[in-house]
């Protein structure tokens, strides 16, 4: 399973564009993997992890051909994860050459503002999926199940956990601290590999609430050895970072290195 993280910042992206304080400087004079754009990622080039509003800009800086994306799977509505207006832009007369239909994945929300942005469009180019938390799926050829995530009170926020070619793995964000139902589900699933959220730095509690902290990872990594959630040799992966984190690129892997936390970057590949 190959895993292609597009975008690893949390919604005002890494620097922030408006942003002057100490730590959107210092990542603009660096560059490289302190520039991070809003959060994405794709499996085996044709399942992709919501839509950012940086999505373009991702497929020209990493040459990538989203024609040929099959399964979209949003994690929610806020508008650093899901743009569906630019989505637009795969209905016929527009792309040319497509040979299968778009198929998007979600909660209602999801569904609403699909349709309130392309719904005269669907068509052949689009198809539209429901999600009720917890029920298995067909995509493709892979099983996905969308536990419940802790992170917005007025929406049905969603995770994934994707089984294919004997891996699983388990897209945990945007959440914090998992929500019982999804701990209870998680235990005992072996997967090989858990992204997560670490949008905030050191912040003194080991159980956020609607975000991750350093803390909290490190804390739930203790609960999926505890509870048989992450093989043994599985990888634990930290995404969708804040500049109000106060920290760098090489700070976080200084962190999280002793523990065998992998930090992303914007076009980072893993394999699993």
């Amino acid at each position: 399973m190959k895993i292609h993280f597009l975008g690893t910042a949390a919604a005002e992206g890494f620097p922030n564009a408006f942003c002057r304080c100490e730590y959107c400087n210092k990542a603009r004079e660096l560059g490289g993997k302190n520039i991070r754009t809003r959060s994405s990622a794709m499996i085996d080039d044709v399942i992709k992890f919501d839509y950012s509003p940086d999505s373009f800009m991702q497929a020209l800086r990493d040459n990538i051909d989203f024609s040929i994306i099959e399964h979209l799977l949003v994690t929610h509505t806020h508008s650093d994860h899901y743009n569906a207006y630019d989505l637009e832009c795969r209905r016929t007369g527009i792309a040319h050459g497509l040979q299968h239909p778009l198929h998007i994945y979600g909660n209602d929300a999801v569904m609403h503002h699909t349709r309130a942005a392309i719904g005269r469009f669907v068509g052949e180019r689009y198809a539209f999926h429901l999600l009720r938390p917890f029920e298995t799926i067909t995509v493709g050829d892979a099983l996905v199940t969308p536990p419940l995530a802790d992170h917005d009170q007025m929406e049905t926020c969603l995770l994934y956990v994707i089984e294919k070619d004997g891996k699983k793995l388990l897209y945990g964000h945007d959440s914090g601290w998992f929500p019982d139902a999804t701990w209870a589900w998680l235990k005992d699933k072996h997967v090989d590999c858990a992204i997560l959220d670490c949008t905030h730095g050191y912040t003194g509690k080991s159980r956020d609430r609607n975000h991750m902290c350093i803390e909290t990872v490190l804390e739930a990594q203790r609960e999926f050895r505890k509870e048989n959630i992450l093989k043994e040799d599985g990888r634990i992966v930290v995404t969708h970072f804040s500049h109000n984190s106060k920290l760098l690129h090489n700070e976080f892997e200084a962190i999280f290195k002793p523990a065998g936390v992998v930090v992303a970057y914007d076009g980072l590949i893993l394999h699993i």
